[in-house]
């Protein structure tokens, strides 16, 4: 008796459950048709700010990862060449010049007091002359 009494609950569940979802799947397209934004404007937005948020990602580890691979590299070429990333190491020590001596050699170089006009031709008369 058991068994037949158990049949008829179990189709009768089956059947409220299927209407169930018959129920709220219909309701799920009627919020499509009733608010668009749901349907088209939500899954794009949260597709486009997802998608700039997964490229910063995955550019700041390509970034890393090529950081790395520079100092990698400086390492084995300062322990080889002697190099330091502004050149080779102690090879170039500039003199203490100031200005006033730049000057001074400049004067020297260049006498103001004694010069020649020389004309400059013009670009018509360049050619022709």
């Amino acid at each position: 008796m058991e068994g037949n009494m158990g049949q008829p609950q179990k189709a009768s569940n089956q059947a409220n459950n299927t209407a169930k979802v018959q129920s709220s799947a219909s309701s799920f397209k009627r919020w499509g048709r009733k608010y668009p934004f749901i349907r088209y404007g939500l899954p794009m937005i949260s597709l486009t700010v997802f998608g700039a948020v997964g490229l910063g990602h995955l550019l700041q580890g390509s970034k890393d990862i090529a950081r790395v691979k520079d100092d990698q590299e400086w390492e084995i070429i300062e322990t080889r060449k002697a190099l330091s990333r502004t050149g080779p190491v102690d090879a170039y020590k500039p003199k203490k010049i100031s200005l006033e001596e730049e000057l001074k050699a400049t004067q020297e170089k260049v006498d103001i007091n004694n010069y020649d006009y020389k004309r400059i031709p013009r670009p018509t008369e360049g050619k022709s002359g």
